[in-house]
């Protein structure tokens, strides 16, 4: 019976030790590419993903500018919020790219 109780508690704290890293319930991406759009009206999207930052799950989109800038759009995954709107220049862009391959 000892066995059986302390089998159960380890079980119990396992499952407590994991549930904070799951990802939680988020929106789609077409809906927060909807969301992330009213921010880029015209532009082309050139990228997406789903990625955490800063412990926050958010979608990042990338739009193309007609000046060949790109404009990067965050949208928090779980509450559907616009939380980041941020212009880049071609050279900041090309800097982006170098650092995430040395990655």
């Amino acid at each position: 019976m000892k066995k059986l109780i302390a089998l159960l508690m380890i079980a119990m704290f396992s499952v407590g030790a994991f549930a904070g890293t799951a990802k939680p319930k988020v929106i789609g991406m077409k809906r927060a590419q909807a969301i992330a759009s009213t921010r880029a009206k015209g532009l082309t999207l050139k990228a997406n993903e789903l990625e955490k930052e800063k412990g926050k799950w958010i979608y990042s989109f990338e739009f193309k500018n007609h000046d060949g800038s790109i404009r990067e759009v965050n949208v928090n995954a779980v509450t559907g919020k616009i939380v980041g709107v941020e212009h880049e220049d071609a050279k900041k862009e090309k800097d982006e790219e170098k650092n995430e391959k040395k990655e």
